[in-house]
């Protein structure tokens, strides 16, 4: 017996009978089972070792207040707040090791809002009759496992006996995982991408790899940045070499890839070793073309892909994205390097493609050099992105602040 608390995450009053099966799978497996009761209105139908009582204090809220006028939109929200504390704190303690939970969509809808709350590798599991289709609202950028319900959670049936089953193994089966989410002696390099700076990024990684430093790569797709970001607040990543920085510009500009109004920003207040590279950052990213907006609509488009169209900001645009990338990197606290490979941001932007564009991109660093705080060294490098030379140093810059950091401390 490996000693391992899964917590049941359930509204007993709809899935008391679901979540007393989950107790049953759980310590069968020779674990224990933690039930907590987020469910308002209906008598419970099993026992809670934490009940709805405590969960709506935690919220705010006493049970008896929101049984007055019971309301789902009222109470979920509050059940949502008191049993995300109760979790996190369990989880802060060391007493408890997973969670699953199941549910439709509102249930779906509290159970995951508290499983984004808890840290990446911890294990969530959420069963749930949404997981079919977009899970990106509950997902969002943590590392939940949806497990399709196939029926609606309404009972107990041969298929969903095997389903949740499934689920309480799954649970224990992570619990028991003995590796851990830690940087080695070397800080964890995290390094954002797109397909049109790969080459460049992939040089890069070879550099710092070859130095010892162990990278972690995210797609710049507006999750991935952020989910970066959250890994450095965690204290998981240590150092950033921000190759991609298109998800400003998309969140600017309300394109697919935008990374969120903190993207660009954590890095500087934490104090992190970072290099910064304008990546594919004249580029708007929509779905097909017929989806493109005006004024975007008139401009040369490039089809990444089927569903993927690609549009290049303008000079005006591009001035702007300059003030703004400069005004999100006032937050850094430390000495901090940003490369400006004057050729093209990315393999679209070079000469002799389609978004060659060399007075817009200089208008984006005269706007970057306007307004950069003053401990931010600006360095300019007559060649594009994917240049070997130009990756190699952007890679031994951020090496160089690193070493220099470790110094100091």
């Amino acid at each position: 017996m490996s000693g391992k608390t899964i917590v049941v995450l359930a509204t007993l009053d709809t899935k008391g009978i679901e979540a007393h099966y989950l107790r049953q799978q759980i310590e069968k497996a020779g674990e224990t089972a933690l039930i907590i009761d987020v469910g308002v209105v209906g008598k419970p139908a099993t026992q809670a070792d934490v009940s709805r009582e405590q969960v709506a204090e935690e919220g705010g809220t006493p049970l008896a207040e929101l049984l007055k006028d019971p309301d789902r939109e009222v109470a979920a929200p509050i059940m949502a707040e008191g049993a995300t504390k109760i979790v996190c704190r369990l989880v802060d303690e060391g007493k408890v090791h997973g969670i699953v939970s199941m549910g439709g969509t509102q249930g779906t809808t509290l159970a995951t809002r508290v499983m984004r709350a808890l840290p990446y590798g911890f294990p969530k599991v959420m069963v749930s009759t949404m997981a079919s289709s977009n899970v990106a609202p509950w997902v969002d950028i943590k590392d939940i496992t949806m497990m399709y319900s196939v029926t609606d959670i309404l009972g107990l049936n041969p298929v969903m006996r095997t389903i949740l089953a499934n689920a309480a193994g799954a649970a224990v089966g992570m619990a028991r995982s003995t590796i851990p989410m830690e940087a080695g002696d070397k800080p964890l390099v995290g390094v954002t991408t797109v397909g049109i700076t790969t080459q460049g990024a992939m040089k890069a990684i070879e550099v710092l790899e070859s130095a010892g430093y162990e990278t972690i790569v995210f797609h710049a797709v507006g999750t991935g940045g952020r989910a970066m970001e959250q890994l450095m607040e965690e204290g998981v990543i240590g150092a950033v070499l921000d190759y991609s920085t298109i998800e400003v510009s998309n969140e600017m500009f309300h394109a697919l890839l935008a990374g969120g109004a903190k993207r660009l920003t954590t890095a500087g207040k934490l104090g992190l070793p970072q290099v910064l590279a304008p990546g594919a950052i004249e580029v708007l990213v929509f779905n097909e073309p017929e989806t493109v907006p005006p004024p975007f609509n008139t401009r040369t488009l490039i089809r990444h892909s089927p569903q993927i169209t690609d549009v290049r900001l303008n000079r005006e645009e591009m001035a702007r994205v300059g003030e703004e990338v400069a005004r999100r990197l006032l937050h850094t606290k430390d000495e901090a390097i940003f490369m400006i490979p004057t050729a093209g941001y990315d393999s679209y932007a070079v000469e002799g493609e389609g978004f060659y564009d060399p007075d817009a991109d200089q208008a984006f660093v005269d706007a970057l050099k306007a307004n950069l705080p003053g401990n931010f060294r600006l360095i300019e490098r007559d060649t594009h992105i994917e240049d070997p030379a130009f990756a190699s140093e952007a890679a031994k810059l951020l090496i160089q602040l690193i070493e220099k950091k470790n110094q100091q401390n």
